[in-house]
C-alpha cells in the first residue's frame, strides 16, 4: 500500500510511523519546509520524500492531508488533481468550509473529511508518536456523493493507525467541535486576561495561582498560527457557543448572588452529574457483533448508513462490502461494539429502508 502524507509535522509524522509498523506499506511525504522532510526521513516516519504535492500524491492509494487550516482547500485540490484513484482525506479540527471547498472538484467522491481527535502538548515531527491514535476517535464525514470504496478503505486505514472511525455530518461536526475544543481554547483566553487584570489593579501581592486555574487555562495562548485559522474559519459555530456560555454565566451569578445554599449545592451536584454522564458516553463497549446489511448498490449509500449510524451514536469498529455480480445490490457487514449497539445499529439502518440481520459473535 502506498500512502502520502502532505505536511510533516506532529500529526503527518505520526500518521507516517503509525503506517510504517506494517511492513507492506510505503510512505511518501512532501512539505514546503525541507528540514522538515529530512527529520520525517530521519526518523522513519517516511520511506521517501517527494518535491511537490503532484509528486507525492502520484501513484497513492490513500493521501492524507496535514496542512495548516487555512491551505487545505488548496492542498486537498490538488492531491485530489494528482491522485488518480486515490482516497484522499484531511486531519483538520473544521470541516464545513473545507467540504464545500472540494464540493465543485471532478474528483470529489474520493474526497472525505477526516479528523483525528489526538495531539499533544508539543509540535513538530520531533514529537511524532506511533502510539498518538491509539484509541483515539477519527470524525470522518463523507457526503451524499462519497464514494462506498473510497470510505471503505480510508475508514479501514485509519483503524489500521489504531484509531476508531466514526462518520458524522461536517455541520455536526463543527457544531460538536465548537463546544467541546474550541470554546474551550476561547474560556482558558478570557480567563488568564480575567486574572491579569484582577493582579493588575491590586495593590498587593496576590497568592500564586491554584492547580485549577492552571488547568482550565493549561490551552490559553495556543499556537496562534493554528488556532487564528481554526476560529476563523469556525468563527460563527464557536461565537454561538459563546453567547450560550454567557447566558449560563448569567444565570450562575444571579444564582450565587440569590445566596441560596441548596440551589448552589444543586447546580454544583448537576455539574458533577453532567460531568459523569459525558465520561461514561465514551467508555468502550464489549465484543464486537456483525450485522449484514442488504442494499441497492447506488452512490451515497454507505454514507448514508455512517452518518446515520453516527447521529444514533453507534461507533463502526469495522466494515466490509460485499457487491453482488450484477453491481445492482449488495451487502455490507458492519461491526459494532455490544449488544446495546447492535440492536441500536439494526434499527437505525431498517428505518433507512434497508435489510439487517445480526450474524456471528466476535470476540
Amino acid at each position: 500500500m502506498r500512502i502520502t502524507v502532505l505536511g510533516v509535522g506532529l500529526i503527518g509524522g505520526s500518521i507516517g510511523l503509525a503506517a510504517r509498523r506494517r511492513r507492506d506499506v510505503a510512505v511518501v511525504g512532501f512539505d514546503p519546509d525541507e528540514s522538515n522532510l529530512a527529520r520525517a526521513l530521519e526518523l522513519g516516519a517516511l520511506t521517501e520524500a517527494a518535491a511537490s504535492v503532484g509528486e507525492a500524491a502520484a501513484g497513492a492509494d490513500l493521501v492524507f492531508c496535514a496542512a495548516p487550516v487555512r491551505a487545505l482547500p488548496e492542498v486537498v485540490r490538488e492531491a485530489l488533481a494528482a491522485g488518480g484513484g486515490a482516497a484522499v482525506t484531511d486531519v483538520g479540527s473544521t470541516k464545513r468550509e473545507l467540504v464545500a471547498a472540494v464540493a465543485d472538484h471532478p474528483g470529489r467522491e474520493r474526497f472525505i473529511g477526516g479528523h483525528p481527535l489526538a495531539g499533544a502538548e508539543t509540535a513538530g515531527v520531533e514529537h511524532a508518536r506511533a502510539d498518538l491514535f491509539e484509541g483515539a476517535h477519527w470524525y470522518l464525514t463523507p457526503t451524499a456523493e462519497s464514494d462506498g470504496v473510497i470510505y471503505d478503505r480510508l475508514q479501514r486505514a485509519v483503524a489500521g493507525l489504531g484509531a476508531r472511525p466514526q462518520a458524522v455530518d461536517a455541520e455536526a461536526h463543527d457544531r460538536v467541535m465548537a463546544t467541546v475544543s474550541h470554546l474551550p481554547h476561547v474560556i482558558a483566553n478570557v480567563l488568564v486576561e480575567q486574572a491579569q487584570s484582577a493582579l493588575s489593579e491590586e495593590s498587593e501581592r496576590l497568592p500564586q495561582v491554584g492547580p485549577s486555574f492552571r488547568d482550565t487555562t493549561r490551552v490559553a495562548g495556543a499556537n496562534p498560527a493554528i488556532w487564528t485559522d481554526i476560529f476563523t474559519a469556525n468563527g460563527e459555530a464557536v461565537a454561538g457557543e459563546i453567547d450560550r456560555v454567557v447566558e449560563r454565566l448569567r444565570a450562575a451569578a444571579d444564582l450565587l448572588r440569590a445566596g441560596d445554599p441548596d440551589g448552589v449545592d444543586r447546580w454544583q451536584r448537576q455539574a458533577g452529574d453532567a460531568r459523569r454522564r459525558l465520561a461514561g458516553a465514551v467508555a468502550a463497549g464489549g465484543e464486537l457483533r456483525e450485522l449484514r446489511v442488504s442494499v441497492d448498490n447506488r452512490p451515497g449509500v454507505v454514507a448514508e448508513i455512517a452518518l446515520a449510524l453516527g447521529r444514533a451514536g453507534v461507533n463502526i469498529e469495522d466494515m466490509a462490502l460485499y457487491p453482488a455480480a450484477d453491481m445492482r445490490t449488495g451487502a455490507i457487514s458492519l461491526w459494532v461494539a455490544g449488544s446495546d449497539d447492535a440492536a441500536r445499529a439494526a434499527e437505525v439502518v431498517r428505518e433507512l429502508g434497508h435489510t439487517a440481520a445480526p450474524l456471528a459473535t466476535e470476540q
